[in-house]
């Protein structure tokens, strides 16, 4: 190959880089990413889900609303988790924890045979379903100086069908809050009592005919 003929390959190679790189950079300009204002990754939401909305309404309900819809079945699957510490039965022993038959109402650290802490006998009262969904919620927050190490139940859903299970561990189980169970149906407002007459007040006078 003489010398000629090595020029034209040389720079039918050049040409070809300065081609591809005219390209590159055209392709660049044309395509080029939109850059972000700020840095990091959009996370898509679906529209409508309202998660936020829907835990600030669960919240918002008082105890009694949610005893009243509560369910035994899903509480008591849900205590399944604490038969390592405590008993359910009727005249069942005490374990690491009390047992827990008749617990509604109970006078608190009353169950026979058991050391309860120094913290929980000072603290006085009876286990109401207001004291029970209190303590469920953070035992050592509640109690503080407690024996007992379980986290507590953090939905208040959850904590509902546990007492309403609780409720059932007795002869005759207590009575409802007064507000779940005179609450109306469908959360429409009571009647309002008809307003008297207004003291002084004569009575319009018909004409005679």
């Amino acid at each position: 190959m003489n010398s000629f003929e090595l020029n034209k390959v040389l720079g039918a190679i050049l040409g070809t880089c300065l081609i591809t790189l005219a390209l590159n950079i055209a392709a660049g300009a044309i395509f080029a990413p939109e850059k972000p204002a700020k840095p990091g990754y959009a996370v898509a939401v679906k529209e409508g889900e309202g998660g936020g909305e829907k835990k600030t309404e669960e919240a918002a309900k008082p105890l009694p609303v949610r005893l009243a819809s509560a369910s035994a079945e899903k509480g008591q699957s849900t205590a399944k988790q604490c038969q390592a510490c405590h008993t359910f039965e009727k005249g069942g022993p005490n374990r690491v924890g009390p047992n827990l038959w008749g617990i509604v109402d109970r006078p608190r650290a009353s169950e026979a045979g058991f050391n309860y802490s120094p913290a929980m006998k000072a603290k006085g009262g009876n286990w109401s379903y207001d004291e029970l969904n209190k303590f469920l919620a953070s035992p050592r927050g509640y109690v503080q100086g407690t024996a007992m190490s379980f986290a507590g139940l953090a939905r208040d859903g959850q904590r509902a069908d546990v007492i309403g299970y609780l409720r059932t561990l007795a002869d005759s189980p207590a009575p409802l809050p007064k507000a779940a169970a005179n609450a109306p149906a469908g959360g429409a407002p009571a009647n309002k009592p008809t307003e008297a007459p207004k003291a002084g007040a004569a009575p319009v006078a018909q004409p005679k005919k």
